[in-house]
Formats: structure tokens, C-alpha cells, sequence
């Protein structure tokens, strides 16, 4: 019998409702296997590497036997009634590959490997920056600085408060590529191998540009983070993400009952 796993508020990238398994917990990237956000086609989870062969087991027990293709970005599971799980690392090999004797064992090490990470969520009145790495944060500085909202007033009003607020969202850019400079620096942990983005797309973009952030903006960026408010509980939750396998779920197609 499926278990009705619970969705996780804050997925890495805007997973999809996820596919049923058993278990929650530490074990997990975040507590529970899945990352769920409603959505149609396939159906995306993120599992923590110790949990995978768990979860491969459990598929293949619903689904039947299951045979293994070793893909160029990682493994594609197929079963006897013809659902399909793609397993995908969360980060390139980058000539560091996982081993194992099977396409899903490699995937799941090169997962595990310890990799470090610099972390910015950002969005118009929060922050959160840290240095991940092996699912946790190494260092951090998480807080919020006030932009003004949208106002519907028109004419000279809605142009003053325009600038207003495109000040108010200059300085919170600067005020975040300042702390990134001190936290992602400071020496504390190993320097960061990857960049993850988060929150609002266009400030990220701004945030690049700054002359603190310039070391930011050489790193290999990994799937952009879909969050809401920054806040160093969604850092943590971020953070353990990071290191899980990401697995995408198709479904057999419905046979027609016979007539």
C-alpha cells in the first residue's frame, strides 16, 4: 500500500508532486523523500543518497522488475508495466564520477561526495547567504531590509515611489553583496565549488554584477531554488537538498477496461 507522503514547503527547484514512498526523516534530503508543487508530466523527487536504493527497491516492487540504462546524465530505470524513473546526480561529475558495480550505485555516490556550495536567497525585503556543504551550513548570515511595495496610485505619485523603491531594492543588492564577500570568505570551511541562486531572478542578476560578488559569478551554477522569504530555516532546507538525487517519475499509461 502507498504511503501519502507530505510535500515540502520549500523545494530546490519547483519539484513537481512526488512519487510515493515509504519513510521520513533525517535519512532524507529534507525529512520526507519527495518535493512536491503541483504540476502536470512527470513527477519529481529528491532523495538523499543513503535513501536510494530504498527507494529504487520500493519502485521496483510496485512496478515489477526493473532494468538499468546508464544515460549522459545519469540513469534511467525502467519497469516490467512500464513506468520510468530517471535518477540524476545534483551536481556534474566534473572528473570526480561515482563508483559502483551498477549505473544507480554511481549515481548515488557521485551524489554523496562532499561538494561545497555557496547559497544566496534573495528576494525584496530578506536575505539568506551561506557555505553548504555535506547538507549542512557551514556559515551564514540570514536577514531582512524593508522595500517598498507596488502602489497603484498613478502619475507623479506612482513615479516617486517608483524610485523609492528601486532604492530601497539598489540598496538591499549592496548591503547582500557585502555580506556575501564576508561570509563566503571568511575562511570558515572550503571554498565554495558551486553557486546556487534563489528567490527573485532579476536581483540575483543584479547581485552578480556587484565588484564583491565578482568570485561568485565565476562558479558553476546548480538548479535555481524556487523559495519563498529567505529565512536561515529555508537556507537549512536548501542546504540538505543540495546533496539529494533527483528523480524524475513517469507513470505507465492507463490501459482501456475492456469492453
Amino acid at each position: 500500500m502507498q504511503e501519502e507522503l507530505p510535500e515540502i514547503p520549500f523545494p530546490l527547484a519547483g519539484m513537481p508532486p512526488s512519487e510515493a514512498g515509504s519513510g521520513t526523516g533525517s535519512g532524507s534530503a529534507s525529512g520526507p523523500e519527495s518535493a512536491a508543487a503541483g504540476g502536470a508530466g512527470p513527477r519529481r523527487v529528491l532523495v538523499a543518497p543513503e535513501r536510494v536504493a530504498g527507494w529504487i527497491g520500493r519502485f521496483g516492487q510496485r512496478h515489477g522488475g526493473l532494468d538499468q540504462q546508464e544515460t549522459d546524465d545519469g540513469v534511467l530505470l525502467t519497469a516490467a508495466d512500464g513506468a520510468a524513473a530517471r535518477l540524476q546526480p545534483p551536481w556534474p561529475a566534473d572528473g570526480r564520477p561515482g563508483s559502483g558495480s551498477s549505473p544507480a550505485e554511481r549515481v548515488t555516490a557521485q551524489a554523496a561526495q562532499s561538494r561545497s556550495a555557496a547559497v544566496v536567497l534573495l528576494r525584496r525585503g530578506g536575505y539568506a547567504i551561506g557555505l553548504c556543504q555535506d547538507g549542512a551550513v557551514l556559515a551564514s548570515k540570514a536577514g531582512t531590509r524593508y522595500v517598498q511595495s507596488r502602489t497603484a496610485a498613478g502619475g507623479w505619485s506612482q513615479q516617486r515611489f517608483a524610485r523609492r523603491r528601486a532604492n530601497q531594492a539598489d540598496a538591499l543588492v549592496r548591503t547582500v553583496a557585502e555580506h556575501c564577500a564576508r561570509v563566503l570568505q571568511s575562511g570558515v570551511g572550503p571554498a565554495p565549488e558551486y553557486l546556487v541562486l534563489g528567490g527573485d531572478k532579476g536581483l540575483c542578476r543584479e547581485l552578480l554584477q556587484q565588484p564583491e560578488c565578482r568570485f561568485l559569478a565565476g562558479l558553476p551554477q546548480l538548479d535555481f531554488a524556487e523559495v519563498p522569504d529567505p529565512r536561515a530555516a529555508v537556507l537549512a532546507t536548501v542546504a540538505r537538498d543540495l546533496r539529494a538525487v533527483r528523480i524524475s517519475v513517469s507513470e505507465p499509461e492507463a490501459r482501456p477496461e475492456p469492453t
